[in-house]
């Protein structure tokens, strides 16, 4: 994804316990920041998970996660995190995500997150207006 191309733009700081002992962040947390810009992707478009949850009844949850580490994070850095959706079906989104500090490339990763029904946990279509909701990003 180019560095201009994104869907959403999520900044989020680093906090002590964010961190290992090194004093960098673990690289756990960068799934947790990834999880949170999405959220943030859905919210900004008017959609809330625990909403849809309810009504019409559908979760969204990872599948798949490729992570490439380049640089580290650290206590208090101000990272930003640009998401964006390079391809769909009508169960599934992958979102391209990287995660900088003032324009320094940290880590980038794609997330597949597919569609399931809440209570039995099958797989769901998307509702359309939804799906129509979020363009897909072009990327090089």
């Amino acid at each position: 994804m180019r560095s201009d191309a994104a869907d959403s733009v999520f900044q989020v700081r680093v906090y002590y316990e964010d961190t290992d002992h090194g004093g960098v962040v673990y690289h756990a947390n960068y799934l947790r920041f990834m999880e949170r810009a999405r959220t943030e992707m859905l919210r900004e478009k008017g959609y809330e998970l625990d909403v849809l949850e309810r009504d019409p009844g559908i979760l969204f949850v990872v599948r798949r996660a490729h992570l490439d580490f380049r640089a580290p994070a650290r206590f208090n850095d101000l990272l930003q995190i640009k998401s964006a959706i390079i391809h769909k079906t009508p169960v599934r989104m992958n979102f391209q995500q990287h995660i900088s500090v003032k324009e320094k490339h940290l880590c980038s990763g794609e997330v597949e997150v597919v569609c399931l029904e809440a209570e039995t946990f099958r797989p769901h279509v998307i509702p359309a207006e939804l799906l129509q909701a979020f363009p897909l990003s072009v990327h090089p």
